[in-house]
């Protein structure tokens, strides 16, 4: 009896190894590369440039944050050299004075409240609509070195500048009790003159005429006036008496507003745009950054070759074109543009054949067109400069002027 033969177990398909690579698995593109090749070769190309780009930002901000926000504005407070008023403003901002920097005067009225000190360096570039407005705040007014019209107007007539100073160290001799704690000051400014008894007047010339301080107080408001704004600066703020009458005519109230009037204050209440609210450093780095994408452009752009020139498949000859041209503009039936073609081609031929530059101009041509061919200037004008036909007929019969035109001065 036979046994039946059993067959050998077939071998299982082989099912896909789960360690199997994502290359081997990965859909491959029609050059060969996979997507994963394909981005590790970019990667490659770029992170240099990407590094490069990364490590000027960084340093950038870093700048930013590492370096004093300074300007080389003169008398502005944030200002560190000789002509600036940064060691006035931090003294008063350790003494707990809060001092907001502007250079508007809209600006600077909207922060001034009645109890706070609005400082106004210098009145040259004001407006007189400024200065009347600067002339109603409620808050207490220090001005430096005024003009002649502005201090009156801010003192309603009491104050006014000298015409001659002179530049010597001069003692208080007032009661007011800041110019008393200075002592002295030496002044460089053009002098005040006070027209009512209610002004006080201190640091006088030698000869009495003029004072170099003055303080108008009337109960609700201090306006104090000084002829040199240059005591404020970093290079005189130690001189003399020039601190101790600076911090105490500023520091009286616990605001100041630093207010530094610039030509291009305009007195109106401007809004703050993209450019305002970035900060400082933004246009530094944009400016690096920009060097930088010229840079990689130089680098990684390819260079262009000499020009190939290329034979034309078909030459078509110049009467051809402008045939064609023709049609076309007869099929659109843009008569404007076909007058305007005849009549440039007509002046420029005939321009060139008078000896005129082809830099003439429209009255030269006329001019010159009108002697040689005898005809009236305002008949050439109309010729050439007139307005456009309006149908097929007038198109050709200014064709045909045009020629004889030319006609005329080829004879001479």
């Amino acid at each position: 009896m036979s046994h039946p033969t059993i067959a050998p177990p077939t071998q299982p398909s082989q099912a896909p190894s789960p360690y199997a690579t994502l290359d081997q698995v990965a859909p491959v593109l029609g050059d060969g590369t996979t997507a994963r090749s394909r981005a590790r070769s970019r990667w490659r190309a770029a992170r240099w440039p990407v590094a490069v780009v990364l490590t000027l930002v960084l340093v950038g901000l870093l700048a930013a944050v590492m370096k004093p926000r300074t300007s080389t504005v003169a008398y502005a407070p944030d200002n560190p050299t000789d002509l600036g008023g940064r060691a006035l403003a931090e003294i008063l901002r350790d003494q707990g004075v809060e001092v907001d920097f502007v250079q508007a005067s809209a600006r600077a009225l909207a922060l001034a409240a009645p109890g706070d000190t609005l400082l106004v360096a210098g009145t040259f570039p004001l407006t007189d609509d400024q200065v009347r407005l600067l002339g109603e705040t409620e808050a207490d007014l220090v001005v430096l070195s005024p003009e002649y019209a502005h201090l009156e107007a801010l003192s309603g007539g009491a104050l006014s500048t000298a015409t001659s100073y002179d530049y010597a160290l001069s003692e208080a001799d007032c009661s007011d009790p800041d110019a008393r704690a200075a002592e002295r000051i030496e002044s460089r400014g053009s002098g005040l003159t006070a027209h009512s008894a209610d002004v006080v007047t201190c640091f006088p010339t030698v000869d009495g005429a003029a004072s170099a301080y003055a303080v108008l107080d009337d109960g609700s408001r201090r306006l104090v006036v000084l002829d040199d704004i240059g005591l404020l600066t970093n290079a005189r703020l130690a001189d003399d008496g020039n601190a101790a009458l600076l911090l105490r005519t500023l520091g009286r109230n616990e605001h100041l507003v630093w207010y530094l009037p610039t030509w291009g204050d305009t007195g109106e209440e401007v809004s703050a745009g993209g450019g305002q609210l970035m900060p400082t450093w933004t246009g530094p780095l944009a400016a690096q950054l920009l060097l930088v994408v010229l840079a990689l452009a130089l680098w990684r752009g390819r260079a262009l070759g000499r020009i190939v020139t290329e034979p034309l498949p078909v030459t078509v000859r110049a009467a051809e074109t402008t045939l064609g041209r023709g049609r076309l503009y007869r099929r659109s039936r843009s008569r404007g543009h076909a007058a305007a073609a005849l009549r440039a081609g007509a002046a420029r031929r005939a321009a060139a054949r008078l000896g005129l530059p082809r830099s003439a101009g429209a009255t030269d041509v006329i001019d010159a067109l009108a002697r040689a061919t005898g005809n009236s200037t305002e008949q050439v004008a109309g010729l050439l400069y007139g307005p456009p036909p309006i149908d097929d007929a007038g198109l050709l019969q200014l064709a045909r002027q045009l020629d004889k035109l030319e006609s005329e001065v080829h004879r001479t």
